[in-house]
């Protein structure tokens, strides 16, 4: 995505903007309000939770492999990151357009960045109109594939390719982290926030390839 550009409907989900998705793109880009307790002075930071992502969903990257990603960033990138979740979602938030793919939530002495699961089909709905070559061209970045099924566009995605989609998804959030706290983001810009965001997720790209290959031989090992 060296452009920043809108990646249009998706099942009724939504935008998907950056590394997230959502019904109103400009509503909630920080979500202030959470269930997340704010750590002990004895706790090992960040705390990664993990729920049970039921039938219909599945985590691209386990806790401990979303630890391991982020901790390959500079360890001043990521200082002060409380939590780690990944988050099981509400089908009919699905449904609905309501879920993120990720945000960096922050408040009551939390900075968190929640990861939602993915479906298990592996695909993304567009909708009846084809998305732009510009979008076509994201997809193809991280491996997707963009078909026709039926009256609407899929782009039909590998668990390889979620993977490496997910990397980036977490360093995006971790950018919004950085323009928080150092930089002092305005709200009120919501485009040079996700812009920030997808430039530091951009800039961490040959990291992002270096934790995946990584993994892959470590499960290859294995």
């Amino acid at each position: 995505m060296p452009i920043h550009t809108p990646w249009k409907k998706s099942r009724k989900y939504g935008d998907i903007y950056g590394g997230r998705k959502r019904a109103k793109f400009a509503d909630n880009i920080f979500r202030r309000s959470h269930s997340i307790k704010k750590p002990n002075s004895t706790d090992t930071l960040p705390i990664v939770m993990e729920d049970n992502p039921s039938r219909d969903f599945f985590f691209p990257l386990s806790g401990q492999e979303t630890l391991e990603a982020l901790q390959s960033l500079p360890k001043r990138d990521y200082d002060g990151i409380t939590h780690i979740w990944l988050r099981r979602p509400k089908k009919q938030d699905y449904i609905e357009g309501k879920l993120p793919f990720a945000w960096f939530t922050c408040g009551s002495g939390v900075r968190a960045i929640v990861i939602f699961a993915w479906p298990t089909d592996l695909q993304i709905a567009y909708g009846n109109k084809r998305p732009s070559n510009q979008v076509v061209n994201e997809l193809t970045r991280f491996g997707a594939k963009l078909e026709r099924k039926g009256k609407e566009w899929i782009s039909q995605w590998s668990k390889e390719s979620v993977r490496k989609f997910y990397i980036h998804v977490l360093y995006h959030e971790v950018g919004h982290h950085i323009d928080w706290y150092f930089r002092h983001w305005s709200r009120a810009n919501t485009k040079a926030l996700e812009e920030y965001a997808e430039q530091y997720a951009f800039a961490k790209t040959a990291t992002a390839t270096h934790v995946y290959n990584r993994m892959k031989k470590k499960e290859a090992d294995n």
